[in-house]
């Protein structure tokens, strides 16, 4: 395609993920004229098919199904923790969203005041109210499947656009257990269609959910991307932004200068700039983007920017019944539990027959019932010694009878959690690349602790042989990267306004997880997508 720039247009949305994609259909539907600029390249959806045996085929390694990997997506880790940023991250059209679970849950009223609430962190520069109405519309644009089943749910102020899905088999056996402990099960808010929705088939059970849906039915961004090039937004894949320009007073975003496969370098002119990258390479452009009014890097006069990274922590326990669990016949969560979100330490029932008390001080935890699989019936053969019929005893005794928990829980911001740049090492353009500095705070470690004991109440009351605990020391991240751009009203203390404009520079945006003054423990795609459309609103009013 013709990779040359545009004469100067009315926004340049940066990354087509979630946010930007949104935001550029919602701007060219306001008539206003928009380029998008992405690193990645755009998929052809007839090829998902074989993207699908690429991941279900041992011989491909798990990166090659979206092409990541290599000098463009080079990064380093230092910290307590490694952080393995390139396992869940797709560069592409649709970004991430094309390999995602497809979870859509709305943060809780707390989330927003954490400060007021608990004393910890610190408050949103908006509640839940000023997000709410934007809430229901990335559910509409999104196509969520659920219910009005969950009691500790935020009030919303109408149904979901399509009809949840029903409760996996699995989740029927974790049913009767959770009833006896006076634990609720509810169902999961999902962005696949249920029903045909959007010019897109219902769901048709595939599986493979992360890291491709074959049938479409599973949104991805992308959808968004195609509707803003139908009406009239010019879509620019392979276009990696080096950095942004400013005007002489370094008030205003000038210009973005991105590069081709051809080797050519060139700048896109705008009114207004939206930053649309992650939370990774969100900060990292803006400090790629240094110059002698901001030498810190672009937006930076607070010194925050890359600063307060967190993530969702995973905590997980399974093992096996004396039964068949029919798992793995879906490839998403259809039953999970906020019961104890806002108020983790609480007792259910009695302590003889209930999840006891806790008055440690937790942080929210939200619990899924998962339809695990364990080892698949080739792994154990491959891994195995035995043939014939004691190699067909073996599969009967060790497969179909797997059952798991899950659950995330959320970090809280630090400072030293953070994204910078290794001059040490470069892309392939000779960038600075990404260095991530991350380590688990004690608070989350307790909350992991808190979410094993009742994991554990839960699968011994089913009947569960334990095997096997993901908690406090084997953690590992959900790939929910927020924080490293904060929202505050104060600049001095946060990167952008409640608008998610810059305090800096007033024709800069930023729509990313990036923005997140605290994590929750909800999947983070839903509020990305109300933000999104929040940020558009303004970025229009502002035109």
């Amino acid at each position: 395609m013709d990779r040359t720039p545009h004469r100067r247009v009315d926004v340049c949305v940066i990354g087509s993920g979630p946010a930007g994609s949104l935001i550029a259909a919602e701007l060219t539907d306001q008539g206003l004229e928009v380029v998008v600029l992405e690193a990645g390249e755009r998929f052809d959806s007839d090829d998902r098919l074989e993207r699908m045996e690429r991941d279900i085929r041992s011989a491909h390694d798990p990166l090659s199904v979206w092409n990541m990997g290599g000098p463009r997506d080079a990064y380093t880790s230092t910290g307590e923790q490694f952080y393995p940023l390139n396992r869940a991250r797709v560069k592409g059209v649709g970004g991430s969203t094309l390999h995602w679970q497809g979870m859509v849950m709305r943060l809780h009223e707390q989330d927003f005041n954490r400060s007021t609430h608990d004393g910890v962190a610190a408050d949103w520069p908006l509640e839940y109210a000023d997000l709410a109405p934007y809430y229901t519309r990335a559910e509409r644009e999104l196509g969520v499947a659920g219910a009005l089943d969950n009691p500790f749910a935020p009030l919303r102020d109408e149904p979901f656009p399509q009809p949840a899905f029903p409760p996996s088999y699995s989740d029927s056996l974790f049913a009767a257990a959770c009833e006896r402990l006076g634990v609720t099960m509810h169902s999961v808010p999902n962005a696949r269609n249920s029903t045909n929705y959007d010019d897109r088939s219902a769901c048709v059970g595939y599986g493979t959910c992360n890291p491709v849906c074959p049938s479409g039915a599973k949104y991805g961004a992308d959808i968004h991307a195609q509707k803003a090039a139908e009406a009239g937004a010019r879509i620019v894949d392979r276009a990696p932004v080096q950095r942004l320009e400013h005007d002489s007073d370094g008030k205003q975003v000038e210009a973005a200068v991105y590069a081709t496969p051809d080797g050519s370098t060139h700048r896109q002119e705008a009114r207004a700039f939206v930053v649309a990258c992650g939370g990774v390479e969100t900060p990292r452009l803006l400090l790629l983007s240094e110059s002698s009014h901001y030498p810190q890097g672009l937006a930076n006069s607070s010194g925050l920017v890359g600063r307060y990274f967190m993530d969702h922590l995973f905590v997980g326990m399974g093992g096996t019944l004396r039964e068949k669990t029919r798992q793995n016949h879906i490839g998403f969560i259809t039953s999970e539990c906020h019961q104890f979100y806002d108020n983790p330490g609480q007792k259910t029932r009695g302590t003889e027959n209930g999840i006891p008390e806790s008055d440690t001080d937790h942080g929210p935890i939200k619990l899924e019932f998962l339809n695990y699989a364990g080892p698949s019936p080739v792994e154990i053969a491959l891994n195995g010694d035995t043939w014939g019929d004691e190699l067909l005893q073996t599969l009967r005794d060790q497969y179909g009878n797997h059952i798991a928990m899950g659950g995330l829980v959320g970090q809280l911001p630090r400072a030293e959690n953070r994204v910078s740049l290794d001059r040490s090492t470069t892309d392939d353009h000779g960038n600075p690349v990404p260095q991530i500095e991350w380590q688990v705070d004690q608070r989350s470690k307790r909350t992991i602790r808190r979410a094993n004991e009742i994991q554990r109440a839960i699968l011994e009351e089913l009947g569960v042989d334990v095997t096997w605990t993901v908690g406090p020391e084997n953690t590992g991240p959900a790939f929910h990267h927020m924080g490293t751009t904060r929202m505050g009203e104060n600049p001095t203390e946060s990167v952008v306004n409640a608008k998610m404009q810059t305090h800096d520079l007033d024709n800069l945006w930023i729509a990313s997880s990036s923005v997140f003054v605290t994590s929750g423990a909800m999947n983070p795609t839903l509020t990305i997508a109300a933000l999104a459309l929040k940020a558009a609103d303004h970025v229009v009013r502002s035109l």
